[in-house]
């Protein structure tokens, strides 16, 4: 029952998380906007990211959960189609980074990675959620599909080095490291 609790906890967090993000986006970068949901600095990519290489399988299914919240009740109200595979999409890329990530060998661990390969993993990322979402929108006939895929990917890029890099420096910041103990 314990686990079952936990596992809601890191869900629910998730979700409340990304739908935050979104709040805190849509305030500060309304001006950087290039179409819904591609904007030039885009914070929920980094949550996303962020989300599952804290909480794995949890955290890519509450960013199922908000981002179909968002999508069929915000972004996309008269396309059920588009928030049903945007909300998949949403959550399955940052997924399938972070399982690249751990089939690498490098392992998931936030203070465990190195500057460079925490980079690489968002650039793997910043790559792979837009090339998925762009290739729906050529399956289904988007206009300016180069334009919106490097919109997209600087957004996404810029985005999750923002929250990952955030986050890793709370981590040194705010949890005592080896020298902390050694005092």
């Amino acid at each position: 029952m314990r686990h079952l609790q936990l596992e809601f906890t890191m869900v629910a967090g998730t979700a409340i998380l990304f739908l935050t993000t979104i709040l805190l986006n849509e305030v500060l970068f309304t001006h950087l906007e290039f179409a819904p949901g591609i904007n030039m600095i885009y914070l929920p990519a980094g949550v996303r990211l962020l989300s599952v290489l804290l909480f794995a399988e949890a955290g890519a299914i509450g960013l199922l959960l908000a981002s179909w919240g968002i999508c069929f009740f915000y972004m996309f109200p008269d396309d059920p189609l588009r928030s049903f595979i945007g909300g998949i999409l949403s959550a399955l890329a940052p997924y399938l980074a972070y399982r690249a990530l751990l089939a690498s060998g490098i392992g998931a661990s936030l203070r465990g990675m190195s500057g460079q390969r925490l980079f690489c993993f968002a650039l793997l990322f910043s790559v792979m959620s837009p090339a998925m979402h762009h290739v729906w929108f050529a399956l289904t006939g988007g206009q300016d599909l180069w334009h919106g895929f490097v919109v997209m990917f600087i957004g996404d890029l810029a985005g999750t080095l923002i929250v990952l890099y955030g986050a890793r420096l709370a981590l040194n910041v705010f949890s005592p490291g080896p020298m902390a103990r050694r005092r």
